[in-house]
């Protein structure tokens, strides 16, 4: 992390996202302050207050005042909704142009995958 040419506060956001994805950060678990992310990844604060204002904006991540941030009910669900979209326009929508120009069906397409799974 922090060096895949990305900004680092969308590899911030990321990382988080991916701990909320694999159950790491729990719903209604509390999530990592921004000081400590800034410290841990020596980033400036603002740096990282960014990436998790990105998740804030999308409903991930709230606040509690005095407390500091907390994974939202539904959060999970929410960002693999979106992640499997990404996937979904990344990968699968160039294999089944690639597939159709090859002049192979649904099913052909299916036993490719199972083949190789």
């Amino acid at each position: 992390m922090i060096d895949d040419g990305r900004p680092l506060f969308l590899q911030i956001a990321d990382s988080i996202a991916d701990q909320i994805i694999d159950g790491d950060l729990p719903e209604d678990g509390q999530a990592p302050s921004t000081n400590d992310l800034a410290r841990f990844y020596r980033i400036n604060p603002a740096t990282a207050a960014k990436g998790v204002n990105l998740l804030v904006d999308k409903g991930v991540l709230y606040k509690r005042r005095g407390i500091g941030m907390f994974v939202a009910t539904g959060a999970r669900d929410v960002l693999r909704a979106e992640r499997s979209t990404a996937l979904a326009d990344r990968f699968l929508d160039p294999l089944l142009a690639e597939a159709a120009r090859l002049g192979l069906s649904r099913q052909d397409v299916i036993d490719l995958i199972n083949a190789r799974s």
